[in-house]
């Protein structure tokens, strides 16, 4: 079976916000610790992508965010929770994700100016 997944195929790395709400904090609960972050990324079609995430949880399956890091070579992370919003701009997806502490560690690493928001999925 294809891994379901969600690839960025345009744009800049995207940004990772570090997330302290206590709703989300529930969904790193686990065996492991992995740092949970948030991403906006801009989008056609978020309630599709939302959906498609829905879909892979309700069939008690994972969906992973693809995308190149800062050095260009690819990475994955699942997502934990979704959600689409209509923005003046047009649509965002807000994606909760599920980071190691290394891909954390890279970002934070990073030397690179983060002012363009312009992020295609």
């Amino acid at each position: 079976m294809e891994e379901e997944k969600i690839t960025i195929i345009e744009g800049p790395t995207p940004t990772f916000e570090s997330i302290q709400d206590g709703w989300a904090l529930g969904l790193n609960e686990g065996p492991a610790l992995y740092d949970l972050s948030l991403t906006r990324l801009r989008t056609f079609n978020g309630p599709l992508l939302v959906e498609r995430c829905y879909r892979a949880w309700r069939n008690q399956s994972s969906i992973y965010l693809h995308y190149r890091n800062r050095l260009g070579l690819e990475e994955r992370a699942p997502i934990m929770a979704a959600r689409s919003l209509e923005i003046e701009e047009g649509q965002v997806l807000l994606l909760w994700i599920r980071r190691t502490a290394d891909q954390v560690a890279d970002d934070m690493d990073a030397d690179v100016d983060d002012s363009d928001p312009d992020q295609h999925i």
